[in-house]
């Protein structure tokens, strides 16, 4: 097996010895290394491959300059410019297959930068002592981000930080030993859904687009997998998008925690990719379901769904405000779009006669929603359920008449 060479990314004046240890792990597994050093005061004990002036510098900007801003922050924010930037071209001429950033939060945040700098598929993983944390947001990560908790890991080399440390270095080596990175000659398309219990329509769309020879990835609408598939798309990755449950949306602007930001349901629009778009689960928010239920949602009905995840249904202001939402996101694509809208219900749960069906909600979202669409979004009415096989059928009818107008590649 061809050796392969990771990226090793850290503050080298002060984690010498524990990118050294990462390094020499890596090297014992018959990995090459490559070092990029981010210090901005000090210097490692001997040369890196990539030094802190080498980053500064690729950023457009100094050591000097980073010193001279007075401000930790703003000088590591130098460095993370710089860092993703070197990082970068440095993968587009070969030099290393897969990268491995250490660090506190200071090192994590630059570590996210450069994350995000590189395709999808290359080996990524942030040893960070906050790793897993609610610091960091989820707009901030990569689609393929491996994150491993540092712990111990403060300062200097111990028992407990070796641990982490040589299995973050055997994860990162075998990664670009083992990946199989996207078939770039395949069109991809992103699709959105939550589990089958709520939503349905992934099963008979996936299959129906694969013969018409697309790979579908199906992302899971829960905060993280909604970042990924925007970001995904802001990457222009996909071929056309299946964006059938926005829910993040409204968990989004009613201040949930299950969050892919504020930019949920715009990425594919701004990159000009068409958008089949659907507000699956609209009704609902998702609330961390271990965590005592926030008195805003008091008076609402809510779904357990598992120990982790709970959801609360909108009253019928709170349906409009989604509504809204939704027409403000779309009116920023540049292009097309079709609104899917089936008049029976957009979850399983919101089925005539099951638990959470509320027609008089239903009604006002759909009501809302119809004043505002914007003029560049093109709107199908369905008289059926969103799991029934109707809405599959409009869905590929509208993708089918795309491709046949040669919108879709």
């Amino acid at each position: 097996m061809p050796d392969k060479t990771i990226l090793i990314i850290g503050t080298y004046d002060t984690k010498d010895a524990e990118l050294g240890f990462l390094a020499d792990v890596i090297r014992g597994q018959g990995g090459q290394v490559v070092t990029m050093d981010v210090s901005v005061l000090g210097d490692p004990s001997k040369p890196c491959d990539h030094s802190k002036h080498d980053v500064a510098e690729e950023g457009g900007s100094s050591i000097a300059a980073a010193i001279a801003a007075g401000d930790e922050n703003l000088a590591m924010q130098i460095m993370a410019t710089g860092a993703a930037l070197l990082a970068s071209r440095l993968y587009q001429e070969g030099a290393f297959d897969g990268v491995i950033v250490l660090g506190g939060t200071m090192g994590t945040d630059l570590a996210l930068d450069v994350c995000s700098a590189l395709p999808l598929g290359v080996p990524k993983y942030i040893v960070s002592t906050v790793a897993f944390s609610p610091l960091i947001p989820a707009e901030r990560l990569a689609a393929d981000t491996q994150m491993i908790l540092w712990a111990g890991g403060l300062y200097g080399l111990n028992a407990v930080c070796k641990a982490s440390l040589s299995q973050a270095a055997g994860a990162v080596l075998g990664a670009t030993r083992a990946v199989i990175l996207p078939d770039a000659e395949k069109p991809l398309i992103g699709m959105t859904s939550l589990g089958k219990s709520a939503l349905k329509y992934m099963v008979p769309l996936k299959p129906a687009l694969e013969e018409r020879g697309f790979e579908v990835a199906v992302f899971h609408a829960t905060g993280m997998g909604g970042r990924a598939f925007e970001s995904l798309a802001a990457q222009g990755a996909f071929a056309c998008v299946f964006d059938l449950c926005t829910q993040e949306l409204g968990n989004h602007i009613h201040g949930s925690n299950i969050s892919a930001g504020a930019g949920r349901l715009t990425h594919a629009g701004k990159a000009g990719i068409p958008q089949i778009v659907a507000p699956g689960c609209y009704d609902l928010v998702d609330i961390v379901g271990w965590q005592a239920l926030p008195d805003k949602w008091a008076h609402h009905l809510s779904h357990a769904h598992n120990r982790l995840l709970s959801s609360v249904v909108l009253n019928h202001d709170e349906r409009r405000a989604v509504a809204r939402a939704h027409a403000a996101q779309l009116s920023q694509a540049k292009g097309p779009v079709a609104l899917l809208l089936p008049q029976h219900g957009f979850g399983e749960w919101d089925r005539k006669g099951a638990d959470l069906h509320d027609q008089a909600g239903l009604e006002a979202f759909l009501a809302e929603l119809n004043t505002c669409i914007p003029p560049n979004v093109d709107v199908h009415s369905i008289d059926g359920h969103i799991n029934d096989a109707i809405f599959a059928e409009t869905a590929l009818r509208v993708f089918d008449t795309w491709r046949d107008q040669g919108l879709i590649g």
